[in-house]
C-alpha cells in the first residue's frame, strides 16, 4: 500500500512539473482596435530607428570588450535628425528591410523569392559579409537558396537577415509561424543554419510583441520556433539560464556568454580574431538587452549597446521589439526627441520615410491577418494567434574546425598557389584599382585544387559587385593540397590582393602538434532528392557560355527546338550515364547534346547532401 501511495505521489508530482514548466498557451482570437495595432507597428519602426542611431558610434569599436558603465553614450535633442542627414549610411538595418517591405508592395504578398533576390542583388547601396557573398552568387547565376548555403557562402552563420527581418514580424501581429515562412524564402537568399536562425528568432519576438506584454514569456515563446539541438537555440537557452543565475549583473552572463559562444567558424572576418558578426553570439546580446532591459526602454538600449560587437545592429533590434511591445506613444519622450521632425525624411537608397512605412506595413500587416484567418470589422482587428513552431533543422559548418590562418600577402602576379594539410580552406583578399580614377574592371580566374578541374571565377573591383572572399572549398578529403589561381586577363592597371588563407579540418586536433587523418569512403548510392542540386561551375551564367562556345548550330529551321536530357554527376564531377529523355526525331540533336554533355564532365560542382558530396541524377535542356 504505502509503494502504491509513493508512486501515485511521484506520478503526480511529475505531472505537476510538466505542467508548470509548460509556458502559458495564448489565446486562440484576440481583438484590437486598428488605431493600436498601428501604435504597435509605428512602435517597431520607430525603436529599431532609435536603436541604431544610440549605437551608431560603437559599431565594432568594443570586440570582445563591452563598454564601460563609466563611459558615457551620446543622445541628445535633434541628434536622431542630424544622424539620419549626415550618417544615412548607418541606416542598412532600416533600407535593408525596405527592400523587402518595396517588393511586396509591389507585387503583392505571393510575390516570388526571385523578385526579393534581384532587388536585393541589383540595389545600389554596399552590402558586406553574407549578404555580398549572397549578391555576388545571385549575379553570378547562382540563385536562392543556393545563394545562402554554407557550402556557397563562407558568411551564412553572420548577422545579416537577423538584422533584416523585423519586417516580417510586423507585418504578421500574433503570427510568428507566418513569419517564420516568410524568413524562410527571403532569409535564405543570404543565410543559412543558425544566420537564418538569427532572422527566424528576431521576426518571432516581434510577432509576440503584439499580444504579450511580458518580455521574458517573449523570449521563451519565440525560441520555440528555432530547433532544441541547434547550436543557436543552444546559446540563446544559456543566456536565459544565466540571467536567472545572475539576475542583477549583465557583465556575468556576458562573460559567460564570451567563455562558451565566443569561437567563429564559418565567417573568414571573424576566425582567429576578436571581430565576431556571428548571428547567435548577437542574437544574444539582443536577449541580454531584452531581459535585463525588462521593458525599461533606456537600460534594455544601454545593455544592448554596451555589450559591444554589432553595437548598433543589436540596440535596434531590442529596440524594434520593445518599442512594438510598448507601442509608439509609449516610447519615453526622452528617446523621441526629435524624432517626428526626421519621420519626413527618406532612407537612403529608398523613397521610403518612416510616416511612409507606418502606413505601408500596417496595411501589409492588415491583409497577412485576413489571409490567416483573422478578420477586419470596422475599426476592429481579430488576429487568430498562432502557438510557435519549430522551424526545419540545419548546421552550416559541420565539422569543420578552422586550425591556421596564414599570412600570404600576394598581389600582382598572374600565377600565384598555396599548400595546406587539412579538409578546407578559405582565401581572403579583393581586386583592387591601382589608381581610383581609373574605371572598374573585371578579372578572370581559374582556381585549381590539387591539379583538378578548373573553376572559373570572377573578381570584379566594383566594391558593391565584389566577391567577398577570393575564393574557397570545404569538404575535401583530410590529406596535403595545393591550390592554385591563374589570373587569365591580368591589368597592369589592377592588382588581385591575397591578403591570407584559412586553413579547417574535420575536427579538433588532439594535440596542437598532429591530426590524424581518416579514411574518407565515397557513397556509391545515386541520389534524385539532394540538399544542394549538382550544378555547372561558376553558376548558370558559366553553363550558358559553356553551351554558346562548343554547342554547334545544327538547326536549319526556322522553330526553336530542344532536347531533354539526363545524366549522372559524380562526387568528383565527372559526368556518366548519359540518357536522352525527350528530343526531335532527328537523331543529330541527340547526339550533338550527348557530345556536349560528355565534354563538360569534370566542371560540375557535385551535390551536396547532409553536408557531404554525393553522386546524384542531374536533368538539363539544351536548346538548339
Amino acid at each position: 500500500m504505502k509503494r502504491l501511495q509513493l508512486i501515485i505521489c511521484i506520478c503526480v508530482a511529475l505531472l505537476a512539473s510538466r505542467v508548470i514548466a509548460q509556458p502559458s498557451e495564448p489565446p486562440k482570437n484576440i481583438t484590437l482596435t486598428k488605431a493600436f495595432l498601428k501604435d504597435k507597428i509605428k512602435g517597431g519602426w520607430a525603436g529599431q530607428t532609435i536603436g541604431v542611431t544610440f549605437g551608431g558610434p560603437y559599431e565594432f569599436r568594443f570586440e570582445g570588450s563591452f563598454i564601460q558603465d563609466y563611459e558615457p553614450l551620446v543622445w541628445y535633442d535633434g541628434y536622431l535628425k542630424k544622424t539620419m542627414l549626415d550618417n544615412p549610411g548607418l541606416y542598412d538595418d532600416l533600407y535593408m528591410d525596405l527592400t523587402f517591405v518595396e517588393v511586396f508592395e509591389k507585387y503583392g504578398l505571393d510575390a516570388p523569392v526571385d523578385s526579393f533576390a534581384n532587388a536585393f542583388a541589383h540595389a545600389d547601396y554596399m552590402l558586406w559579409h553574407a549578404n555580398q557573398a549572397a549578391r555576388y552568387n545571385i549575379l553570378n547565376g547562382i540563385k536562392p537558396p543556393a545563394s545562402g548555403y554554407w557550402l556557397n557562402n563562407p558568411h551564412s552563420d553572420d548577422i545579416d537577415y537577423q538584422i533584416e527581418s523585423d519586417y516580417a514580424g510586423l507585418m504578421s501581429p500574433g503570427m510568428p509561424n507566418t513569419a517564420s515562412s516568410i524568413s524562410d524564402k527571403i532569409g535564405h537568399i543570404m543565410n543559412y543554419g543558425d544566420g537564418w536562425y538569427g532572422g527566424v528568432f528576431i521576426g518571432a519576438m516581434y510577432t509576440l510583441a503584439f499580444t504579450s506584454s511580458d518580455v521574458a514569456d517573449i523570449v521563451d515563446q519565440a525560441l520555440r520556433t528555432i530547433p532544441e539541438k541547434s547550436n543557436f537555440h543552444q546559446c540563446i537557452a544559456d543566456v536565459i539560464s544565466w540571467h536567472r543565475q545572475y539576475p542583477a549583473d549583465w557583465h556575468q552572463t556576458w562573460l559567460e556568454l564570451q567563455k562558451k559562444w565566443s569561437s567563429d567558424v564559418g565567417c573568414p572576418d571573424g576566425v582567429f580574431s576578436p571581430f565576431d558578426i556571428d548571428s547567435k553570439i548577437n542574437s544574444a546580446y539582443v536577449v541580454m538587452g531584452l531581459l535585463y532591459g525588462n521593458g525599461d526602454f533606456s537600460k534594455t538600449l544601454e545593455i544592448a549597446t554596451r555589450v559591444g560587437q554589432d553595437a548598433d545592429c543589436n540596440p535596434s533590434s531590442a529596440g524594434g521589439i520593445l518599442g512594438a511591445l510598448l507601442g509608439y506613444e509609449k516610447i519615453p519622450a526622452y528617446w523621441k526627441m526629435g524624432l517626428q521632425e526626421a519621420e519626413g525624411i527618406n532612407f537612403k537608397y529608398t523613397d521610403f520615410s518612416l510616416a511612409k512605412v507606418y502606413d505601408i506595413s500596417f496595411s501589409q500587416a492588415l491583409e497577412n491577418i485576413a489571409r490567416h484567418h483573422g478578420s477586419i470589422s470596422g475599426e476592429n482587428v481579430t488576429i487568430a494567434v498562432q502557438n510557435p513552431e519549430s522551424v526545419k533543422f540545419e548546421q552550416g559548418f559541420p565539422g569543420l574546425y578552422p586550425t591556421a590562418k596564414k599570412d600570404y600577402n600576394q598581389r600582382d602576379q598572374q600565377t600565384f598557389q598555396f599548400d595546406f594539410d587539412g579538409t578546407g580552406y578559405v582565401l581572403r583578399g579583393e581586386a583592387a584599382k591601382k589608381n581610383n580614377a581609373d574605371a572598374d574592371y573585371g578579372f578572370e580566374a581559374e582556381v585549381t585544387i590539387d591539379g583538378g578541374a578548373p573553376e572559373k571565377i570572377k573578381w570584379p573591383t566594383d566594391f558593391t559587385t565584389r566577391r567577398h572572399d577570393l575564393c574557397w572549398k570545404y569538404l575535401l578529403p583530410y590529406g596535403h593540397h595545393r591550390v592554385r589561381v591563374n589570373i587569365l586577363n591580368p591589368n597592369d592597371k589592377y592588382q588581385v590582393i591575397a591578403r591570407d588563407y584559412i586553413v579547417y579540418n574535420e575536427n579538433k586536433p588532439a594535440s596542437k602538434d598532429s591530426i590524424s587523418p581518416q579514411p574518407i569512403l565515397k557513397d556509391t548510392a545515386i541520389y534524385y532528392k539532394v540538399d544542394v542540386e549538382a550544378s555547372f561551375t561558376g553558376g548558370e551564367a558559366a553553363w550558358k557560355n559553356f553551351q554558346r562556345k562548343h554547342l554547334y548550330d545544327i538547326n536549319e529551321s526556322q522553330t526553336k527546338l530542344s532536347v531533354l536530357a539526363q545524366f549522372v554527376v559524380d562526387q568528383d564531377g565527372k559526368i556518366s550515364d548519359i540518357i536522352i529523355l525527350k528530343a526531335p526525331s532527328n537523331k543529330v540533336y541527340s547526339d550533338e547534346t550527348i557530345r556536349l554533355i560528355k565534354r563538360s564532365s569534370g566542371n560540375w560542382d557535385p551535390a551536396v547532401l547532409n553536408a557531404k558530396h554525393v553522386k546524384s541524377y542531374k536533368t538539363v535542356r539544351i536548346e538548339f
